[in-house]
């Protein structure tokens, strides 16, 4: 071998040295910072299958990661059921009443359709928080679950005090529910589903860098927007949940 040769190979070895002194550390520190997402990981598609794989955000109130309050109320079994019994699951909460004569079918359809993504899944679940609790018994919420094929063990629809309800909706999620004589119902209330995580966090998409909060479950899948032009969100939903229950 020429000395020529030999002075290549050192250069070589000079070269790739240099680069592992500097560019490995600053490598391993963006990994320590999170710099590095999925996206970057040449195993992204093999441990999750989503379209967008970027961390889900938290819900931040003056700063702090905002909880699910503690509740507890009566399912469709008769049942006590609390926001420890979600503990270690990832959820999906909605605010509804069985006679809802508009967004409320629509709302639950789509739930039916997660939870048939997620069939079989014992760390996936639903809360239904009903709003006219006076008309929506137990018996009522039995059948209303029967009726629209709710057979994950995880979904409850549950029943309660109103005020206390009200209180979880308004104030807890802020998710608007109100009750309206004069409206066709008698009863106002959002149509958007609450992401909650594992650890009881409420969690949401980030786009732009901005959350969205909480998702729209009146379009369906199907539909894929409405007369306004509004995209659907269940494909989106069930995205996320796919991450939180990977976390």
């Amino acid at each position: 071998m020429s000395n020529k040769t030999n002075y290549s190979y050192i250069g070589m070895a000079f070269i790739i040295l240099v680069f592992g002194i500097i560019f490995i550390p600053r490598i391993v520190d963006r990994v320590k910072n999170g710099d590095i997402s999925r996206n970057d990981r040449m195993s992204q598609g093999q441990d999750n299958n989503f379209q967008d794989a970027s961390p889900l955000g938290f819900l931040e109130i003056n700063g702090e990661a905002k909880k699910v309050p503690a509740f507890s109320f009566t399912d469709q079994n008769g049942d006590t059921i609390t926001n420890k019994d979600y503990e270690g699951k990832v959820y999906v909460i909605e605010f509804f009443f069985t006679t809802c004569p508009t967004i409320c079918p629509k709302m639950n359809k789509n739930l039916v359709n997660v939870q048939n993504a997620f069939k079989g899944n014992k760390d996936f679940g639903i809360a239904s928080f009903s709003i006219n609790p006076e008309h929506d018994t137990i018996q009522v919420l039995k059948d209303y679950a029967q009726q629209y094929g709710i057979t994950n063990p995880n979904w409850h629809l549950l029943t309660g005090e109103q005020e206390a309800i009200y209180k979880l909706a308004n104030e807890g999620f802020n998710l608007y529910t109100a009750q309206v004589d004069e409206v066709e119902g008698g009863f106002e209330h959002s149509g958007n589903f609450a992401l909650i995580d594992k650890n009881g966090f409420i969690r949401s998409r980030m786009i732009n860098g901005n959350p969205i909060i909480y998702y729209n479950g009146i379009i369906s899948e199907a539909e894929g927007m409405d007369e306004d032009g509004q995209e659907q969100q269940i494909t989106m939903l069930k995205e996320d949940i796919k991450k939180l229950l990977n976390e």
